[in-house]
């Protein structure tokens, strides 16, 4: 045997991945702008056009500046048969770096680098694509299916989202991303055992991080101008995580928040220092597109919550949330939609400042939503320390 063969046996055997059509632009039909009346596609169209100008004229200063693409890595998940790996490319200065933790402001401001050559590695397998289409298998076919398959294409929006097919142990593996000119960025990989039967859903605004989501201007100063470093925690979720977790020790926790993408690096570094368990984080998209325009976010959560169930067909889901925005009657139609998939429900309620709409609170006005419909059992308190008394006890005799 040649020296030349030794070395392509030696080389490790490439995992074959494909591009999803889930999570970043694959609204439903209620969703898409078609199915929309004539004034909103219009105004949608406007948007969106307007929308394409900004980040046409953001790239071209942004260029002038010396700016060149980079890579932000978000937190992936999968089982020991494939993997969804998710991915951003941005233009940013020569030293800025990916992960670092800054305010919401910076990330909002963030400009996509589209159509972005991205090399990627699963504990240093490399990946090998092939581009179908621009952003589904019904568009036009892509010019980039010509060119090599070791590195795969992000999308107009600068984003990449892929199916990895692959064998992999369960445990935690890092994903590396690679575009020229840069250092290798690394993500961590969830990798979750087939077997696991029991999963967690939690939201994350008002839920496990205070931030006043049903005030408006409350909710959007915390999450564009507060210090990150600030953010209060919600008294008593982050032990209910870690019981819940002692419980159930494979079970893996998704973090599930219409916050946009751009802030996903503010998120992930106070569930780690403030002790959540770590998990992927399913976020959404805030770029106006042609043909989903911004998903709202009850349909944001349902359709991530459908893509989990579809993922994990034999796990049954704990979902936490709180009652600021419509998480009880969101949870309510998945354990409607998904009958003895889910195995709780759990209500963080809000106080009334949390709650408040205007400093001068209307009579008869609430923002906070009723107790969920539903045959599943419901457990609501306003802090962790209450749903450990009547939740852990349910989960500790009939799990």
């Amino acid at each position: 045997m040649s020296n030349r063969d030794q070395k392509r046996e030696q080389r490790p055997k490439p995992i074959r991945a494909r591009r999803a059509t889930t999570i970043v632009d694959a609204a439903s039909w209620r969703e898409r702008i078609e199915n929309k009346p004539f004034l909103t596609r219009a105004t949608r169209r406007v948007v969106t056009r307007g929308f394409g100008i900004w980040s046409a004229l953001s790239t071209l200063f942004t260029r002038q500046l010396g700016w060149y693409p980079r890579v932000e890595p978000y937190v992936g998940y999968g089982t020991e048969s494939y993997s969804r790996l998710i991915c951003r490319t941005v233009r940013a200065p020569e030293n800025g770096e990916a992960g670092v933790l800054m305010r919401g402001i910076r990330g909002m401001l963030t400009v996509p680098a589209p159509r972005t050559q991205v090399r990627i590695t699963v504990d240093r397998r490399p990946l090998e694509t092939v581009q179908v289409g621009v952003s589904e298998v019904y568009d036009a076919v892509d010019p980039s299916k010509d060119q090599p398959s070791s590195f795969a294409i992000s999308d107009d929006a600068g984003y990449l989202d892929l199916v990895a097919e692959h064998h992999m142990s369960p445990g935690v593996h890092q994903v590396t991303y690679s575009v020229e000119r840069r250092r290798d960025v690394a993500a961590p990989l969830f990798t979750i055992p087939s077997e696991a039967q029991v999963g967690i859903i939690s939201d994350v605004d008002d839920t496990i991080m205070v931030t006043q989501a049903p005030t408006l201007w409350k909710a959007a100063y915390n999450l564009l101008f507060l210090n990150p470093r600030k953010r209060a925690v919600v008294p008593g979720m982050n032990v209910l995580y870690s019981k819940i977790a002692d419980l159930f020790p494979d079970a893996p926790f998704f973090y599930l928040s219409t916050s946009p993408w751009n802030v996903e690096t503010s998120i992930r570094h106070f569930i780690r220092y403030q002790g959540y368990p770590e998990g992927p984080l399913l976020l959404r998209d805030l770029d106006p597109r042609p043909k989903t325009f911004i998903p709202t976010g009850v349909q944001h959560k349902l359709e991530f919550a459908e893509q989990l169930m579809a993922d994990f067909p034999h796990m049954r889901f704990i979902l936490i949330g709180d009652d600021g925005q419509k998480d009880p009657t969101t949870y309510a139609t998945i354990a409607k939609r998904y009958p003895g998939r889910v195995i709780c429900i759990a209500i963080r309620q809000l106080t009334p400042r949390e709650a408040s709409v205007m400093p001068m609170q209307i009579a008869g006005m609430t923002t906070t939503q009723p107790i969920p419909v539903t045959d599943v059992p419901v457990f609501m308190g306003p802090t962790g320390s209450n749903l450990m008394r009547t939740m852990l006890p349910f989960l500790k005799h009939n799990v």
